[in-house]
Order: C-alpha cells, then structure tokens, then sequence
C-alpha cells in the first residue's frame, strides 16, 4: 500500500539536465530521447508527454531527502503546467518493477486519491500552474533494489494527459568487509 502511495505522489507531480541512466535502464523505458532531471544517483524522472505535446507537463520534482532513504519520511514537490481542466473521472495507469519483476499495476482515480489523501488540488483542477507538495512516510523495509514506475494519466474519455518515467535506486552498497585479525 505503501509503494503505490508513493508511486502516485510521484505521479501527482519532472526535466532538464544529466541523463543519469545505465543501458539497462535504457531497455526498461525505451530511448531516452526527451530531456531528463536528476538531483543525485539515486533517482530521475523523465517527462516522457513533452514528446507528444500531452496536457499536463511537468516542470519540476524535488525530493527531500536526496536521496531517499528507508525508514524515513519522503517530501515529494512538484510543479507541473495543466493545459486542459482535470475532472472526475480521470485515472492514472501505475506500474512499478524492479527488474523484470512487475511490482504494482493498478489504475487510480486521480481525484479520488487527491481526496483520500488531502493533497492541496483537488478536483476539478483549471488549466494553471500549480505547485504540490507531499509527505510519505518510506516503510524500513524498503528491499534493496532499482524501482522503476512509469505513469500514465488519462482524461475520463481516455485521451492521454500525462506520462512520467521514474527511478528510485535503493540499492545500499554493501560495507567493505573488516579484519578479523
């Protein structure tokens, strides 16, 4: 439950610099064409609508703390330019792997869970730029593992709003081993 809370507080929220992505990111979400913003290694985000010129484009997506770390709590901000009213009946496509195993694959209503979560806009949401910021608290037990989540948003008469490419990299290096002697 957890995981996917944070997968759509990502997703309520993306690009300019250094493309921080390995070959094997790259077959996880295709070319890498569009520009891509990074603040450490641990994560990225690709505005992968801005390609095809989607309503909702994001500016911006902070986290604090960079890196994120297990156990504590995440603040998530962004700001994104909404070009078209978001209303009820919008949904979100949410999928997080890690690997080639799929973790989540839920579709979300974007107002529902704006409400259910007090997220400051709420539905229905006029055509602005707009500035949200979120707290989640990361579970301890967050495995050691790359979680990739792709988002998609959609109007209630399916035409495409949003898409957002994310990584989170929880892979701890492990400590160098000690003398014993």
């Amino acid at each position: 439950m957890r995981l996917y809370s944070l997968a759509l507080l990502l997703a309520a929220s993306s690009s300019l610099a250094n493309p921080i992505f390995t070959p094997e990111d790259q077959a996880a979400f295709g070319p890498l064409d569009a520009p891509v913003t990074t603040t450490s290694d641990k994560w990225a985000y690709e505005d992968c609508g801005r390609e095809y010129d989607l309503p909702i484009e994001v500016l911006s997506l902070d986290v604090f703390p960079d890196p994120p770390k297990p156990g504590k709590d995440m603040t998530v901000k962004v700001k994104a330019k909404v070009a078209e009213t978001i209303e009820e009946g919008t949904t979100a496509d949410v999928v997080v792997k890690t690997g080639l195993i799929k973790l989540l694959d839920k579709t979300f209503d974007v107002c529902k869970e704006a409400r259910d979560n007090n997220v400051t806009v709420q539905c229905p949401v006029e055509p602005g730029v707009y500035e949200i910021e979120q707290t989640v608290a990361l579970p301890r037990e967050v495995p050691r593992a790359k979680f990739h989540v792709n988002i998609e948003g959609y109007s209630p008469d399916d035409d495409p709003l949003l898409c957002l490419k994310l990584m989170v990299d929880f892979m701890i290096p492990f400590p160098r081993p000690r003398k014993l002697w």
